[in-house]
């Protein structure tokens, strides 16, 4: 998918890792490790990652789990330094796009409770809070916003 001024959303390859693992060093206190990404594209069949690139370069990337008829985000960054512009927005777009072809009807995702601006995105995309999972983030403890959106309408 092309987006505008030379941002392409495509599948993650696995010439992107080196990349991704920026995005991930600078975007979560516990990144992922690269072997993680392996075994997500490689044997996860449930598995579908995206990536934003821009001139070349992986900025940012998303990733779900397709289960029946639903989505679950497993994960989503945006570089740091390109965060601001709408790219997390059109990226999740996508995502959810990839989600309902792949024929999910709801997709959900967990997100901190302090992460208002990531919030304040879910929302605009129909997203709803519906429920908390305590202690969640293992680097610090805090609580996880549950979230659902109902793809059929979208």
């Amino acid at each position: 998918m092309k987006t505008e001024k030379s941002v392409v959303i495509r599948r993650m390859e696995m010439r992107d890792l080196d990349d991704i693992e920026v995005v991930e060093k600078h975007s979560f206190a516990i990144p992922w490790s690269r072997d993680s990404f392996i075994n997500e594209m490689q044997t996860n069949v449930f598995a579908r990652y995206l990536v934003v690139e821009s001139e070349g370069r992986v900025i940012g990337y998303g990733g779900m789990w397709l289960v029946v008829d639903e989505a679950h985000i497993t994960n989503i960054a945006i570089h740091p330094d390109f965060r601001g512009h709408g790219l997390g927005e059109k990226l999740m777009r996508a995502l959810m796009f990839v989600a309902f072809e792949s024929g999910a009807a709801h997709m959900t995702l967990e997100v901190r409770r302090s992460n208002t601006p990531a919030q304040r995105l879910y929302e605009k995309l129909t997203f709803k809070a519906e429920g908390i999972r305590p202690g969640y983030y293992t680097d610090n403890g805090e609580d996880a916003i549950i979230m659902w959106a109902n793809l059929s309408g979208q």
